[in-house]
């Protein structure tokens, strides 16, 4: 976790970690200024456009003067579009008391946790795993205590592992399914088993499921909060980005019982005070608009998916699970003369492919890289043939 350190900053700074993935997108764009041509499979955003019916829905909000301030939790029309959507999809309870609209998901993860937790307090979190939630949690000065997410389990909890690692300092679990960096999902017995062993104790779960859309059809969708007694404990992270290819727009959501919320709305009105009001009528638009977009994405996906890592495992030292969701995958690497971290510079420099290293997403990705395909079938072809030289050498 690379830390931010100066004798003017504040002390909490030093524990305040970053996404490599906008460092490698940086690195990368230089190179393409130098003239270099690079195939980008490190950033974790859809190459598609935005459908247009969206598109048209935020232009006509801003035709109709949506371009005021907006409550801090959200427009009430936007959270009971939400508020039914969640309902619909998980079978919950739920009405717009329970949702807050952010810019972006990210700042669920971070008020959430920040809402929740402090020093003394424990949260577990899977490794590998999407670094911010280990950076925010050494931020509010709480204890990451990792949870490994192994190949060889197909990228499961270890249940048992999970069970030794609850303690009475544990206040916050973090899952998320489909997974980023590995692609992975928690099967719905797991999620009922995880739910049993949580049920009972005085914690919230933090939910990721912002790719919860973007399945293969191998393994169904499972949110905790549709298990007994976990509604009222689990804050769902959720948004617009991945499955409608709205990453610019920066618009995301949580669901959450209602006490929560509006703790979490008092820390949006103290950071940003609300979320722009016409994205989120074009919010409004994408859930209960025309899904065709959304659903051809996904198609497209798994075309990508196969290519990607049928090419992989085509590559000396190279093995590569098929992932159930998101549009990720995790090769693990085995006989090479050099770490991940070095193998992840060389292709970026030598073969002009910019992919991240699995050290970015926590100690068990250590002999990992991680590959987003959402890049066209043409480009990952591409990006397996300039790999093989490289990685050849490097053996």
């Amino acid at each position: 976790m690379t830390a931010l350190s100066h004798p003017d900053l504040a002390g909490a700074m030093s524990r305040l970690g970053t996404e490599t993935a906008f460092s490698v997108l940086a690195r990368a764009k230089a190179l393409e200024r130098e003239g270099r041509e690079i195939i980008h499979l490190e950033i974790g955003e859809p190459d598609f456009e935005t459908p247009a019916n969206i598109v048209q829905a935020a232009k006509q909000a801003l035709d109709d003067g949506f371009t005021h301030y907006a409550p801090s939790a959200g427009i009430l029309e936007a959270r009971e579009a939400i508020a039914a959507e969640a309902a619909r999809t998980r079978g919950i309870p739920v009405s717009a008391d329970h949702v807050v609209i952010t810019p972006g998901a990210k700042p669920i993860m971070y008020f959430g946790i920040t809402a929740l937790c402090g020093p003394g307090d424990e949260v577990l979190y899977p490794d590998p795993g999407f670094p911010i939630y280990e950076s925010v949690i050494r931020f509010v000065g709480a204890s990451p205590v990792p949870l490994a997410l192994r190949p060889e389990r197909q990228f499961r909890l270890d249940l048992d592992e999970l069970a030794a690692k609850l303690t009475d300092r544990t206040k916050l679990l973090i899952l998320n399914s489909p997974q980023n960096p590995t692609g992975g999902m928690l099967p719905p017995d797991d999620i009922a088993a995880i739910a049993a062993l949580t049920a009972e104790r005085p914690l919230y779960v933090l939910s990721d499921e912002i790719y919860g859309r973007i399945l293969y059809g191998e393994i169904p969708q499972a949110s905790i909060a549709s298990c007994p007694g976990m509604a009222d404990k689990t804050l769902i992270l959720d948004g617009f980005s991945k499955t409608y290819a709205m990453t610019g727009w920066r618009l995301g959501y949580g669901v959450m019982p209602p006490e929560l919320a509006q703790a979490v709305s008092q820390l949006q009105t103290n950071c940003t005070s609300c979320t722009a009001a016409f994205i989120q009528m074009a919010g409004v638009e994408a859930l209960t608009g025309p899904q065709d977009a959304a659903a051809a994405f996904v198609q497209e996906f798994r075309r990508r998916r196969d290519v990607i890592v049928d090419g992989l495992n085509s590559l000396e030292g190279v093995s590569c699970q098929r992932p159930a969701g998101a549009f990720y995958v995790f090769p693990q690497l085995r006989g090479f003369r050099v770490d991940c971290d070095e193998i992840a510079d060389r292709l970026l420099n030598d073969a002009g492919v910019a992919v991240l290293s699995g050290t970015a997403f926590g100690a068990v990705g250590a002999d990992s890289l991680r590959l987003s395909f959402a890049n066209s079938v043409e480009n990952i072809e591409r990006a397996i043939e300039r790999m093989r030289p490289v990685l050849a050498a490097l053996r």
